[in-house]
């Protein structure tokens, strides 16, 4: 499994909703992209408070490399990923993205 990893430093100016709706967005994909074994989604709750500005994110769990794939060329993904870009402070620098391998816990 890939679980693909993404922090998001969000302009100040973008509410809590529009963040929402985009994450919201995003959950659809899990429903027309075969792979998509799920999709979490949220505001940091961290106790340790070192976010560094990236206060929201989303993991998104795929079967494999091709999933991810087919995840990072699907149209659906653009939009989303689009959406992002623009309401990220400093455009795409104001988005991290980390894919780890995750082994089969058994």
């Amino acid at each position: 499994m890939i679980r693909h990893i993404v922090l998001v430093r969000f302009r100040p100016e973008i509410s809590e909703d529009r963040i929402a709706a985009i994450f919201a967005d995003l959950h659809g994909i899990k429903d027309v992209l075969p792979g998509v074994l799920a999709i979490a989604s949220g505001r940091s709750e961290s106790p340790e408070q070192i976010e560094r500005g990236y206060m929201h994110g989303f993991t998104v769990d795929l079967a494999d490399w091709d999933v991810l794939a087919a995840y990072q060329a699907h149209p659906d993904h653009r939009r989303v990923g689009a959406a992002l870009v623009e309401a990220a402070q400093g455009g795409l620098d104001g988005i991290l993205v980390f894919d780890l391998p995750v082994a089969d816990p058994d």
